[in-house]
């Protein structure tokens, strides 16, 4: 118990430069908490002590505003930045050294039937406010940006924008987790950029027939004058 307990705040104290001492981290962060009762929880719920294990993320989820299904499974180094509004739904599975930002959803589309949520490989982060949703993969040391919708599987060492989300990078090689949510594509700005070289194209076209047009006609009256 306590060798993990020095491993999670080893996690956070490498992922969060806010982070200065164990001892505040082992007071003040409502995601080392979390993850500390979700672990409990599953104990019970594995020996199908289920009220137990529910009252329990329950309570995690009064004091903290973490929600975290005793029936997910997650692997070593999760980390909850900030925290709130954080919701794994029930079938989740998640890898190992997986960070997670406030306001995110792991959840189902309501349409599915026994594997409901997504599964995240190992060295995941997902942005604040990004919703990832149905029994969908994402692949080792994915990246999902702030506020983005996944719906679709993620290929590995992908970065994922937009609503609905896009493979907006994919280097094909193991990428370093940073924590940076701002310098990724904006692929939004990247179709709207497009679309206005295209109107252009397609203005420049019309001023030339217009313009082939006029001198058309121009030579026609001119031939009928002389005529």
């Amino acid at each position: 118990m306590f060798r993990q307990l020095r491993e999670d705040i080893a996690i956070v104290k490498e992922k969060d430069p806010a982070a200065r001492n164990s001892l505040e981290i082992l007071l003040t962060y409502s995601g080392l908490k979390a993850v500390r009762k979700y672990r409990r929880a599953h104990w019970f719920y594995q020996h199908k002590l289920y009220t137990i294990a529910r009252i329990i993320s329950q309570r995690a989820r009064h004091t903290t505003g973490i929600e975290i299904h005793p029936g997910a499974q997650i692997g070593k180094g999760l980390f909850i930045d900030h925290g709130m509004g954080v919701v794994i739904g029930k079938t989740t599975i998640i890898g190992d050294n997986c960070l997670l930002y406030q306001g995110v959803t792991l959840g189902g589309t309501g349409k599915d039937k026994g594997k409901r949520h997504p599964t995240l490989g190992d060295n995941v982060m997902v942005g604040a406010g990004a919703k990832v949703l149905g029994p969908i993969t994402l692949g080792d040391n994915v990246k999902v940006a702030a506020n983005a919708v996944v719906l679709k599987d993620i290929p590995d060492n992908c970065t994922a924008v937009g609503v609905p989300a896009r493979v907006a990078r994919c280097e094909g090689q193991r990428v370093t987790q940073d924590l940076d949510q701002i310098h990724v594509p904006d692929l939004t700005m990247e179709d709207i950029t497009m679309l206005k070289r295209t109107v252009k194209c397609l203005r420049e076209e019309l001023d030339d027939l217009e313009q082939d047009t006029a001198e058309n006609l121009t030579v026609s009256s001119a031939e009928k004058g002389s005529e």
